[in-house]
């Protein structure tokens, strides 16, 4: 008789939410950008948890050290804080899942902000 196969399982990320965040809905996006594709300044009324699936990411928090997330690695972007990047640092497209956590009445994902 074989021996059934192992799951197991990886800590990616724990990200600690707002205690008094009621999360009532999440969207869930995949997002592709190009080459070199910047994202512009911008911030996430709701949290925001992802993982990079392909390619490779430059992440920074604005006042933080640039993060460089590679495929399998986890992000947590937490509402209302400024990202001064989240750029495709590679030569190739690189591609993520966005998980936003949306209270009741929220919609709005993102908000792109002047420079």
């Amino acid at each position: 008789m074989s021996t059934p196969p192992v799951v197991t399982r990886k800590d990616l990320l724990t990200a600690m939410l707002d205690a008094g965040k009621s999360v009532t809905k999440v969207e869930i996006k995949e997002v592709t950008m190009g080459p070199k594709q910047a994202a512009p300044l911008h911030l996430h009324p709701c949290p925001v948890v992802g993982v990079v699936i392909e390619g490779s990411i430059a992440y920074q928090v604005e006042g933080e050290a640039v993060q460089h997330l590679q495929v399998g690695d986890a992000f947590y972007e937490p509402a209302d804080v400024r990202v001064a990047r989240f750029d495709n640092d590679g030569d190739t497209s690189a591609k993520f899942v966005a998980f936003y956590l949306l209270g009741q009445d929220e919609d709005e994902l993102i908000r792109i902000l002047p420079e």
